[in-house]
This record gives structure tokens, C-alpha cells and sequence, in this order.
């Protein structure tokens, strides 16, 4: 089952325990971010925005990843794939909807079913890599059970989460300081059945 999307949701500040929200909160507020007027908060934008392709282009070398697990339905059903909500930082200062408008929203293009990972979803870890100048790094790495479970975030939507509804579930804290790459990865391991969901991509600056 492939990706696919009617409408997007961006979901920010979804981590269970407020101690990790405040994190976030400040290391977004050391690069000038306002802190939300509430947590979590969801933002929707453009359904087109979503990207399974090798490349994303950006306007200038302000914007960077964040690893976040994505829920979409088929038919009923709930998958689970693995993105990142690439966002302008530079425009994030000023607005934060605004910049989650104007970058492309990568995500893996292939996915798993939600009913398989359901009863070991906490065990699920998230890790993202970002390259610049030809360098590697780890940029985070955590489990989801740091973020709101699925089932809990989806009843925070407010409406019928319908087929091709994408959401995208938060993120987990930066290893140093948020910055902008050439590349970026993104992983969702499953431990107990043993496989990986990798979503990769460059940027291309315009």
C-alpha cells in the first residue's frame, strides 16, 4: 500500500510527557520561534505538499527536517509510514503555519499496516540523519512512545479521520542544534518483526 492524500495535517508539540514539549518549546525558541498558544497543535496545509521523491527544493538554506511517523487510511484501514515536516526556520520565526506552507513534506513510499504495530507500538524508534558538506550526523533518536499514541492523536483532529487524510505525528528532540542540511533521513524501526520504513531525500536550494 502506497501513500496517498486527499488532506494533511501537521501535528506539533505531541509528546507525552511535558518535561520533552518544553524541550522542543526551547530549542525552538533559541533560534527566535514563539512557543504555541497551546499543545498539541495541528496545522493543516496543502494536500500537494507531500513528497515520496528523492528530491525537495527550498527557497534558500533555512529550512530543516524533523522525523515524524505519518498515519493515512485506505479504505478503511490505518497505515503507518514515516516522514519529515521540512520547515522554513527562517519564516517559522514570524509564523509558524505560514512555514509549514512552503515546504514539501517528504515521507516513505512504502508504509505498514497500523493493525500490525498496534500492540507494540511503544517499542517503535524514530532516528533521523542529516548530512551537510559531505558529513553525516545523527540529528535524533527516540522511541515513539515519547509522542501521543496514534489512536489518541487521531481524536484530537476534531473530525472523521477519512481515507486519504494524512497526519503527520510530531517529532522528537534535536541531538545539539536544530540546523539545515543537504540531505536528510528519516527511520521508523519495528524491533519486533524485525524491518525499517526510510524515508530519504536532498535539498535542492532555489
Amino acid at each position: 500500500m502506497r501513500l496517498a492524500t486527499s488532506a494533511l495535517t501537521i501535528a506539533g508539540w505531541t509528546g507525552r510527557n511535558p518535561t520533552s514539549v518544553q524541550h522542543h518549546i526551547d530549542e525552538l525558541a533559541a533560534i527566535g520561534v514563539a512557543p504555541p498558544a497551546q499543545v498539541p497543535m495541528l496545522y493543516r496545509v496543502a494536500s500537494s505538499l507531500l513528497a515520496t521523491g528523492p528530491v525537495i527544493e527550498a527557497v534558500g538554506d533555512n529550512s530543516s527536517g524533523e522525523a515524524e511517523f505519518c498515519l493515512f487510511k485506505v479504505n478503511g484501514q490505518l497505515y503507518v509510514a514515516v516522514g519529515s515536516d521540512h520547515t522554513d526556520r527562517a519564516l517559522e520565526r514570524h509564523d509558524i503555519a505560514l512555514s509549514k506552507q512552503v515546504c514539501a513534506k517528504p515521507a516513505s513510499s512504502n508504509c505498514w499496516r497500523f493493525d500490525d504495530v498496534e500492540t507494540h507500538w511503544d517499542q517503535l524508534r524514530l532516528r533521523s540523519f542529516a548530512t551537510k558538506d559531505g558529513a553525516e550526523r545523527l540529528y535524533q533518536e527516540g522511541c515513539v512512545s515519547e509522542l501521543l499514541h496514534p489512536l489518541e492523536l487521531l481524536a484530537k483532529i476534531g473530525t472523521p479521520f477519512e481515507d486519504g487524510h494524512v497526519v503527520f505525528g510530531g517529532t522528537i528532540p534535536v541531538i545539539g542544534d536544530v540546523s539545515a542540511a543537504d540531505c536528510f533521513r528519516v527511520e521508523l524501526h519495528d524491533p519486533v518483526l524485525d524491518r525499517m520504513l526510510v524515508c530519504a531525500y536532498k535539498i535542492r536550494i532555489i
